[in-house]
This record gives structure tokens, C-alpha cells and sequence, in this order.
């Protein structure tokens, strides 16, 4: 289970809806990923949650053929990407592809959601082959 924070709150929030929230500055207008107290660019604390339709690229990716902790042992093989979405920031995801080793950078991703036990929901890249 990915821990909570008091910063991220709004983001674990929004999944149990199915919706992606990303950090603003109101200061300076900007996103930045991960969620955090204050804006990386220009230091300022007044952070706004703003939707994302989820669109990305793939910037980088990453085929495991095996899995990194047991949890995962039946996914193996499976893609994690760094994306780059049309907001503006970057988010490694798991990728959702019936063939992880088909999964190029510049290949556009959605957005998904994979369940969690407490009624939050993990963002995922889904890739269509």
C-alpha cells in the first residue's frame, strides 16, 4: 500500500474517485510533481490542486522480468515508464500493456486505475499495442 502524506492528501483523495489532481503554485502558475508543502521553482507555499485528463508520452521505460518485491511476482514481466504529461510534469507509473516489451518512448499513454484495499486507486499508464 503507498503511504499517505499530509501533502499528498488531496492527490489519495481524488483517486477514490477515479480522478488524477496534480500541485499547482498559485504563486507562479506552474505544476510540479510530487506533491509536496511548497513549489520547487520559486518556494512558494500557496499550492492549488488542479484536474489532469492523464494524457502523457512515455519519456523512459523500464521492462522488469521479474518482479522487484514478491507482491508483484505474478506481473512479471512488466513495464514502468516515466511519463510526461501534457500539464506539464513528469510521473513514473506502471504500465498497463499486454506486451510490456512493446512499450517505446514517444508511444502516447492514458490514464488508468488499479484498486487499492482501502478505496483509493493507483494511477497507471495504460498503452495500447
Amino acid at each position: 500500500m503507498p503511504p499517505e502524506s499530509v501533502a499528498g492528501a488531496p492527490f489519495w483523495a481524488a483517486t477514490r474517485q477515479q480522478r488524477l489532481v496534480l500541485p499547482w503554485c498559485a504563486a507562479c502558475d506552474e505544476p510540479h510533481w510530487y506533491p509536496r508543502g511548497f513549489c520547487p521553482r520559486c518556494l512558494g507555499s500557496d499550492i492549488d490542486w488542479r484536474p489532469s485528463e492523464g494524457r502523457a508520452v512515455v519519456h523512459a521505460v523500464s521492462v522488469q522480468p521479474r518482479a522487484a518485491h514478491p507482491a508483484l511476482a505474478d506481473r512479471a514481466p512488466y513495464a514502468v515508464a516515466l511519463v510526461d504529461l501534457d500539464d506539464g510534469v513528469r510521473m513514473m507509473l506502471a504500465v498497463a500493456a499486454d506486451d510490456p516489451w512493446a512499450v517505446r518512448v514517444g508511444d502516447p499513454v492514458g490514464l488508468g486505475w488499479e484498486p487499492l484495499a482501502d478505496g483509493r486507486h493507483l494511477p497507471v499508464a495504460v498503452h495500447t499495442d
